[in-house]
């Protein structure tokens, strides 16, 4: 069974736990606040522990047992430093110190967080969900049964007001995170749209399910286009949250290819492994809106899920095909590896048609060149406007999910599209000119041309799965903060 996660006050988190881990900067620790928490014996050596740690730019931690209820104490000592482009709090060294703290049997263990600032308590709080990751396809042997910790609770040193907020992300970022890690095997087109539809049954909101047949018969070619090959088909799925009294729509519309071979244009020995996690545009769009109809969000919002799998068969596209996007637009493939930007084009130009969105969010894993660009703790935005671009920015900073602006430049990058045969093609004909920022621009390319609002695009390529490829939920906590849901 995965780790329970749950949110209390400091004196609840406390109440029948087995182990505690205390996390923040070291002056922090050294707070009497913090000390409070200590049982005596430990409280005698603390100082010495503290000093004995090195945190550097990861963070480090010591332990020591104790006589008492709590039997093993942690000190999870956060980096001192954080430069301008970085989350002030270092969320980013949490998970690691926190997934490392317990063991020893505990099966109950306290995390209580000590911040600088109340301001970082957020991202703090719900980076905490990062380090148990949901899923796990282990089996499980008796020798294992009853072991290890099953439930952890969390809590921020002098601030409860966001405990709510902090419950609803980890739960999203979580479903986010087992979705990126659940095998392709499992989690196929038709089994999302599964879990599209128990969710908007448990939230009580409305969904529309388009698929199969429907999905060429009205008109969406690059679902149609990338899906086709597969057993089973493309899916668009719309997720709708239309609270009373609205006075503002956004649409978030998510990639979600189940799994990756990169089509005809197939993918070696070596990229094809992980992309299982090709999805975590969409996961991340599920796992926000699950988050902001609990938090009662007060705008319309539309979830957007691009379901299809890029698979090789009869039936397959082949480079030189040209298909017909929901825009009308048509496009001439020259590369079956460039599929997730075919899915999305449908979905920006359907939901610029008639879901009416003031602002409109597509997320992605879209580029290897993101990562090349912002590196794999930041994705990597393109924005047609600068107020939206600047909070998403900020948001980044404030929730962890960090992000770093692309050149919008339209009229730099369209031309690496041109076509003799359609109206354009779907890769750059020039792969060192800002790719990232191109497939961006493609994306662009299908919105509705009669549609004035703002529009920022998310490359998540690097920061959606950790080193070993675990899911990260990144992308849930962004779309929260950016557009002020509840907090």
């Amino acid at each position: 069974m995965p780790v329970a996660i749950s949110y209390f006050s400091v004196a609840e988190a406390l109440d029948g736990a087995d182990a505690l881990c205390l996390v923040g900067r070291a002056d922090q620790l050294r707070s009497d606040a913090a000390r409070a928490l200590l049982p005596d014996d430990v409280a005698a050596n603390w100082d010495a522990m503290l000093d004995s740690v090195s945190p550097g730019d990861k963070g480090g931690a010591t332990r020591t047992w104790s006589t008492g209820s709590l039997r093993q104490v942690v000190a999870a000592v956060l980096p001192s430093a954080a430069s301008r482009n970085n989350s002030p709090g270092r969320p980013d060294a949490i998970p690691g110190l926190v997934g490392s703290a317990f063991g020893g049997g505990v099966r109950c263990g306290a995390v209580v967080i000590a911040c600088d600032e109340d301001a970082h308590a957020y991202a703090a709080g719900i980076a905490v969900s990062r380090a148990f990751p949901h899923y796990s396809g282990k089996s499980k042997s008796k020798s294992s049964e009853g072991k290890g910790l099953k439930d952890l609770r969390v809590a921020v040193l002098g601030d409860s007001a966001n405990l709510p907020r902090m419950s609803a992300t980890e739960q999203g970022i979580r479903l986010a995170g087992r979705l990126v890690d659940t095998p392709p095997c499992t989690l196929n087109t038709t089994a999302f749209v599964a879990e599209a539809e128990a969710l908007a049954s448990e939230l009580g909101c409305g969904i529309e399910v388009i698929s199969g047949s429907d999905i060429p018969e009205r008109g969406f070619g690059g679902h149609w286009g990338v899906g086709k090959a597969s057993e089973h088909p493309p899916a668009l799925v719309i997720l709708k949250h239309e609270p009373e009294g609205a006075t503002d729509t956004v649409a978030w519309v998510g990639k979600g290819i189940v799994y990756d071979t990169g089509g005809l244009s197939i993918k070696g020995k070596n990229g094809m492994p992980g992309m299982k996690a090709d999805m975590g545009g969409a996961a991340a769009v599920i796992g926000a809106f699950s988050a902001a109809v609990k938090l009662g969000a007060p705008q319309t919002i539309y979830a957007l899920l691009c379901l299809a799998e890029n698979s090789v068969g009869p039936a397959a596209t082949r480079p030189d095909d040209i298909l017909t996007l929901y825009s009308g637009k048509t496009v001439e493939v020259n590369n079956t590896d460039a599929e997730g930007r075919l899915v999305l084009g449908d979905g920006v130009a359907y939901a610029t048609k008639h879901l009416g969105p003031s602002t409109l969010v597509d997320l992605a894993t879209l580029t290897g060149a993101q990562l090349m660009a912002t590196g794999r703790k930041h994705a990597g935005v393109v924005c047609n406007d600068d107020a939206l671009e600047a909070r998403a920015v900020a948001a980044g900073k404030t929730c962890g999910d960090l992000v770093h602006p692309l050149p919008f430049v339209p009229e730099f990058y369209r031309g690496e599209f041109a076509s003799k045969v359609a109206d354009m093609k779907n890769s750059v004909k020039d792969r060192m000119n800002a790719q990232s920022s191109c497939a961006g621009q493609f994306v662009y390319n299908h919105i509705d041309s009669d549609w004035e609002g703002a529009w920022l695009h998310v490359d998540l390529a690097g920061p959606a799965t950790t080193m070993d490829g675990r899911g990260t939920g990144y992308g849930v906590a962004l779309l929260l903060e950016l557009f002020g849901i509840g907090g």
